[in-house]
């Protein structure tokens, strides 16, 4: 092999790689395709078959047993072309006009090929289980294009529950800087596959899930894009990843990306005619897509498959796809169940603003405490206290405060670079003695950031805005990017946006922040190597439940989807449907019951839970509530008891720091639970306290009737639960005393 040796991924040490085989020179002559070369699963289920065909186009066709699950599928990149040469202080007109595009999609040859198989078990900081196991067996076939003597390798990691493939482009003299026109990249299906899918987008993910075939989404996608303050369609069968499949046959597919770093977030684009899926990447504002410096690598492109939904929640594969922990001492990043000034705002009862007298703000100039509040601002130190008082008398962590910084009269729509400076706060939030008062009640404070797109703003201002934080005590950020991009002409997933994401999350590791990030690119397992990224929204959150409502199928799909990538901010925990009850002048309906609320702190974990409603809404249904500030937020274990996407979902999980049990159960549609509690001690008897959706429940008409019992049980018992349409169950385990002996037994 003539050229530099491929790099080994970060955090494996070479002794751990194995090398099993070397050196497959020069396969290819011109004309004649390589024979396949094979790679196979761990436990040999899955099989991976790559070759070049006679044009010298990589390809690859994944199995499952003697199912196809791709068949052979396209890779490689076109390139923008170069002009010519001119040197620093020459003549720049004399340089020859860009050429059209370059291609490293066809003409190589195989010039190596190394195997490798890798196994280990890594303990994540958080999580839903304590440790996990990393196995996978690996092939990287290195290519060169012997006319432009350019090398690309492509490096495959075949799972039991999936592979993962991604590009590296080794230092050599003909190819150091280069400017990615277009991703090759395809997804060859099998047939037409239904498919839970939102629009491909540049800016936004705050899309409900449309269930279709896949030759039916052109049909459907003008229906499925609804409005948002920014959003970039591109193609009538583009669609966003993580992107969830079923084949007729009972194939189980989820096609996404992992380690999304240095480069734009992929979505895919259909073909409708042969169902071919091509990666289609976030442009940034001249149309190109990717700035790349060798030595460089690709985000992994991932492709999870199996007979059994519930293999595609267990699955780790994404977070295998991503480096270790980067941080040494990660003792200051903890779980955090929240409250926040935040909903009320959300149903328009209150404002992140303090004036109307203001049609625009000076931040250098304008004194705030000239001007008359509106009576509507919700970050008061008076309304901060109160949440501080129920948090404090509910066990609750944190409490976030938005609105609290001067710059909200006109804070997005208006391609304002200088819209907030994240220190300064309204002459009603007194900054100190907030801090002051959630210390003395045993409460930490949430910061909030919106930059509204203006990002280059929030960079000026971002170790200010953290030293602030680090002197008044916060040890969270939610950070937000409402509204278009600024600079003009960017998006909020291109290149330039991923970077910037990453830089905030790093900054903020500097300075022993945590981060939640929302409207930022959706995530792709960089919480294993940036643990301090602790949540996330970049999907259509409980929000969307104040904004006229979401499909009660929601947070069925989101496991299957959003989550595969790392754990969203979803803001759970509303108890009041009828948003009119807070803002008369607001009729939307949350299009859930209280126990489907319930439920989803235990289907969709995190770290970082909100309990978002009101609370004089929680003073209501103290006895529901109970589940709220029992219900933990870091794991040991993790069951995945029955799951179908749209449909309903029950996990079962093993708190890390107690070891009690918990449940949680959503349905999109009315489903019946047949379920065993075989994760439970064969050696103890346990109490299960059931919250669940009354016999009369229903999330449009009746959405705050549920029943609470408990009962006796075993690792041997059985349970039997009806769920609603938009409803569910959470259920608490502890261990029996005698005095609950008089309970009922479930058999």
């Amino acid at each position: 092999y003539p050229g530099p040796p491929i790099p080994l991924p970060s955090g494996h040490p070479p002794w751990i790689m194995k090398p099993l085989m070397t050196t497959l020179a020069a396969l290819l002559l011109s004309g004649v395709a390589a024979p396949a070369q094979e790679l196979r699963s761990p436990d040999g289920n899955l099989q991976m078959r790559f070759s070049l065909d006679e044009a010298g186009t990589p390809r690859y066709e994944l199995l499952r047993g003697d199912k196809v699950v791709v068949k052979p599928s396209r890779m490689g990149f076109l390139l923008r072309g170069k002009g010519g040469t001119a040197q620093f202080g020459g003549d720049v007109a004399v340089a020859a006009p860009v050429k059209p595009t370059e291609s490293l999609c066809n003409e190589f040859e195989i010039l190596d090929t190394q195997t490798a198989t890798f196994d280990e078990t890594w303990q994540p900081v958080w999580g839903e289980e304590s440790s996990i196991r990393n196995h996978y067996n690996e092939l990287c076939v290195t290519l060169r294009q012997p006319q432009s003597d350019r090398r690309m390798a492509i490096r495959f990691r075949l799972f039991d529950d999936g592979l993962g493939f991604r590009y590296e482009f080794p230092v050599q003299p003909n190819l150091v800087y280069f400017v990615i026109a277009d991703e090759c990249t395809e997804f060859a299906m099998t047939g037409d596959h239904t498919a839970w899918w939102i629009p491909g987008d540049y800016d936004t993910q705050e899309y409900d899930y449309t269930c279709s075939r896949l030759s039916e989404i052109r049909g459907h996608m003008s229906g499925s894009i609804t409005d948002n303050l920014s959003q970039t369609a591109f193609s009538p069968t583009g669609v966003q990843t993580s992107l969830q499949l079923k084949t007729d046959d009972g194939l189980y597919i989820n096609l996404h990306e992992a380690a999304l770093v240095d480069f734009p977030a992929m979505h895919l684009e259909l073909d409708d005619r042969t169902m071919v899926f091509k990666a289609h990447l976030t442009p940034d504002p001249n149309g190109d897509k990717a700035y790349m410096q060798t030595p460089a690598t690709t985000p992994w492109r991932t492709v999870i498959v199996s007979d059994d939904a519930r293999d595609i929640l267990a699955s780790r594969l994404t977070l295998n796809l991503n480096e270790p922990c980067k941080i040494e001492d990660t003792s200051w990043i903890r779980p955090c169940k929240y409250m926040g000034v935040w909903w009320e705002m959300i149903t328009g009862r209150s404002s992140w603003s303090y004036t109307d007298d203001l049609q625009s703000v000076h931040l250098d100039t304008d004194d705030l405490t000239m001007v008359r509040p509106n009576g509507r601002h919700g970050a008061t130190t008076a309304n901060v206290k109160r949440y501080i008082d129920f948090a404090a008398a509910h066990g609750m962590d944190a409490v976030l405060v938005e609105g609290w910084n001067i710059g909200w009269e006109d804070w997005f729509g208006n391609m304002k670079d200088y819209v907030f400076d994240f220190v300064t706060p309204y002459p009603d939030f007194d900054v100190e003695e907030i801090q002051r008062y959630a210390a003395e009640k045993g409460v930490k404070m949430i910061m909030h950031h919106e930059t509204s797109g203006s990002v280059r703003n929030y960079e000026r201002h971002l170790d200010t805005a953290y030293r602030f934080m680090n002197e008044y005590g916060y040890p969270a950020v939610k950070s937000g990017y409402v509204g278009n991009i600024i600079p003009k002409g960017n998006n909020h997933y291109n290149q330039w946006m991923v970077n910037h994401y990453l830089y905030a999350v790093k900054k903020a590791a500097d300075y022993r922040i945590m981060v939640n990030a929302h409207e930022a690119v959706r995530p792709t397992g960089l919480c294993r190597t940036w643990p301090n990224l602790i949540g996330n929204e970049s999907a259509r959150g409980t929000e969307y439940q104040a904004f006229g409502g979401s499909k009660p199928s929601h947070v069925t799909v989101l496991p299957f989807t959003r989550l595969i990538g790392g754990p969203m901010d979803y803001t759970p925990g509303i108890f009041e449907m009828d948003i009119s009850k807070i803002n008369s002048e607001n009729h939307s309906h949350a299009n859930c019951t209280i126990a489907n609320q319930l439920g989803i702190y235990v289907v969709m974990a995190s770290p970082l839970q909100m309990a978002a409603d009101l609370p004089e809404n929680y003073e209501r249904f103290p006895d529901a509530f109970r589940f709220i500030e029992e219900v933990a937020l870091d794991w040991s274990e993790s069951r995945y008891l029955e799951a179908e996407p749209g449909a309903y979902i029950t996990v079962a999980r093993k708190a890390k720091d107690s070891g009690r049990w918990f449940v949680g159960n959503v349905a999109g549609k009315e489903h019946l639970s047949d379920i065993r509690f075989d994760f439970l001690d064969p050696s103890k008897t346990y109490v299960a306290t059931i919250y669940a959706d009354a016999e009369d429940a229903d999330y449009r008409n009746n959405p705050q009737a549920y029943t609470i019992r408990e009962v006796r049980c075993t690792s041997k018992s059985r349970l039997r639960q009806r769920s609603v349409e938009g409803g569910g169950y959470a259920i608490s385990f502890r261990e029996a005393t005698p005095e609950d002996n008089k309970l009922s037994r479930l058999q």
